[in-house]
């Protein structure tokens, strides 16, 4: 159909308030947060509680729209067993208030890593850009 999409980061309340009113479709809270929020280096140091709590902000702040997107931060999904990526995409759904989770790179074990999510009912956005 050749239509464009838009796309946003925000890790807050008062920033999601804007994307919703913006008509933004895409609000990704992303781990990018632990740089510009919380003063880290990197995106390293971000934890899953932590995105939690970025994402249930979020979510306040655009209740019915846009699409929700939640990063999966390092350490979350990067395991040989599945079923731990599984497990935390399905806390960034329940307990985020997340419409999909995000995944960073490409490999093979990544690649099962989002099938096994997907199969379990998660919309996995991807990514394989930088690695933080």
């Amino acid at each position: 159909r050749n239509q464009k999409i838009t796309m946003v980061t925000a890790y807050d309340y008062p920033s999601a308030v804007h994307v919703d009113r913006a008509g933004i479709d895409i609000l990704l809270v992303g781990d990018s947060c632990a740089m510009v929020e919380l003063g880290y280096e990197t995106t390293q140091p971000m934890t899953l509680e932590q995105m939690l709590h970025h994402c249930r902000a979020a979510k306040r702040g655009a209740p019915d729209r846009p699409l929700l997107v939640g990063d999966m931060p390092f350490g979350t999904y990067e395991f040989m067993d599945s079923d731990v990526a599984l497990r935390n995409a399905y806390r960034l759904v329940k307990e985020g208030g997340m419409d999909a989770v995000k995944f960073e790179g490409g490999s093979a074990s990544r690649a099962r890593a989002v099938r096994h999510v997907v199969e379990g009912g998660v919309a996995v956005m991807g990514h394989v850009g930088l690695l933080p």
